[in-house]
């Protein structure tokens, strides 16, 4: 890495904000994109030495570019569905390209994304098809990406399991879609940080 500043796309989400705090116990330089700054003062690393925060919104160019100014290395975590777009899949294309564009202005080592674990199945979500097409479209780009892949994440806080937790809890039986078919590989928070 060039200067071994990292940033954080999606750092107050449920993964952005283990690993921050994990990149900052290991001494790293690490930028963090905010979009509500309130999001951001509740987490336990704000404040830290070592950390810079910069607002930024995917959907707006200029402000990705200005948020991976001297930066070696973006770890990308965002993922539209949460959003309030109706349209997901289009805003995650959208976002990608923002981050491409970024990425390359400002000589990007790395880019590093976290995606759903993809199948081949015919009967797959919207959900883990847009993020299997946002990792294709970041390696498709000219900034070397990773993309890591991972199914159900387990830990206090997941939506994922905290959703599936709940239903368990709630419901004797249940009728599901075809697209619930697709076998699940869970894997444990710490894992996936490390």
């Amino acid at each position: 890495m060039k200067n071994g500043k990292i940033l954080v796309v999606g750092g107050t989400g449920y993964i952005g904000s283990r690993l921050v705090s994990v990149l900052l116990q290991r001494n790293y330089s690490v930028r963090v994109t905010y979009r509500k700054i309130e999001k951001i003062e509740n987490k336990l690393w704000y404040g830290h030495p070592k950390l810079e925060i910069i607002y930024a919104d995917v959907y707006n160019q200029l402000s990705v570019i200005k948020a991976c100014e001297g930066i070696s290395v973006v770890y990308y975590l965002v993922h539209s569905m949460g959003s309030d777009k109706k349209d997901f899949a289009k805003w995650d294309r959208i976002a990608v390209r923002n981050i491409g564009i970024a990425t390359l202005k400002n000589s990007v080592d790395r880019i590093i994304y976290l995606g759903g674990l993809s199948t081949k199945s015919k009967h797959i979500s919207e959900h883990l098809y847009s993020r299997s097409q946002v990792g294709k479209l970041l390696q498709g780009g000219k900034v070397p990406t990773t993309v890591l892949q991972a199914a159900m994440i387990i830990g206090s806080g997941s939506v994922s399991f905290e959703m599936l937790r709940y239903l368990v809890d709630r419901l004797p039986i249940m009728v599901t879609p075809k697209w619930v078919e697709t076998l699940n590989q869970p894997i444990a928070i710490s894992i996936v940080i490390e």
